[in-house]
């Protein structure tokens, strides 16, 4: 059996690419170990996780940075590396971005909760022999003490879309110049930001409209709940939303809130 066993001391998920919060990094550790860029590998929350390899592989860390070890010697990241048999491989915190993305060569596999200590995770065999050169270069991990920029695009309202509501002038410049923080009670299921409310009321046809035929919410969609702080829904998020959906963040920078840590400041710029 091809297999890896877990020691985590933090979140640990094995997940497939769509369903991690920063797909890019996810996709990077696939492509470095000339994986098709499907298969599933680990996302490690801050750090705290080690791994013991039953058998040979190679590994490949993207996404945060930190200090990873590999039997106590650092590891480089963003470089596919090949591990021996009961090699380990230690993660410690980290401290720039907050999640970092594991890839094995082969793919690993990928149940649907967090792994527990002594889990045992199987990984398929490699396709090919050898590394191929990544298409996309690594992305710098975000620091905490800069904000995250994400650009989000209006949401005009319209009858094929009664979650989309438009907001007045006043109320898409607070969103789009205000700093926000992103609030501690964060996690997969949507980026929930802290600051001064905004104020929208919705229409009761739009209401009811909204209560009776219930839209699919789409990733990076911007979320006003009755508390006036938005949330940004993530990979976790429900299929629809129970609130109007105001703004959406742009796809090529969904990842990077992902990466952002709870008490970072995010700017949303429209």
């Amino acid at each position: 059996m091809s297999a890896l066993v877990v020691v985590p001391g933090t979140l640990t998920l094995a997940l497939k690419p769509d369903q991690a919060l920063d797909r890019r990094s996810l996709h990077l550790a696939n492509a470095l170990l000339g994986n098709p860029e499907h298969e599933a590998g680990l996302e490690v929350l801050v750090g705290g996780l080690r791994l013991r390899f039953v058998t040979g592989s190679a590994v490949a860390v993207t996404g945060a940075e930190g200090v990873v070890t590999l039997n106590g010697s650092e590891f480089p990241l963003n470089k596919a590396v090949r591990v021996a048999p009961g090699a380990v491989l230690d993660f410690g915190p980290a401290l720039f971005g907050i999640r970092y993305y594991v890839g094995v060569q082969g793919g690993v596999s990928a149940p649907s909760q967090a792994l527990s200590a002594g889990e045992y995770v199987t990984f398929g065999k490699p396709h090919g022999q050898g590394f191929p050169e990544a298409n996309h270069p690594a992305r710098r991990a975000l620091d905490p003490e800069r904000p995250v920029v994400a650009r989000v695009s209006r949401m005009p309202e319209g009858p094929d879309d009664p979650q989309a509501q438009s907001i007045d002038a006043g109320t898409w410049l607070r969103l789009t110049t205000e700093p926000w923080t992103l609030s501690p009670k964060s996690d997969r299921v949507g980026a929930r930001l802290m600051g001064r409310p905004l104020e929208f009321v919705q229409t009761a046809p739009a209401a009811e409209t909204q209560a009776a035929h219930p839209q699919p919410l789409a990733l990076g969609a911007v979320v006003l709940p009755p508390s006036g702080l938005p949330v940004i829904a993530l990979a976790g998020r429900p299929a629809a939303a129970k609130s109007p959906v105001i703004a959406v963040v742009r796809d090529e920078d969904l990842d990077l809130v992902g990466q952002a840590r709870p008490g970072q400041m995010v700017h949303l710029l429209g």
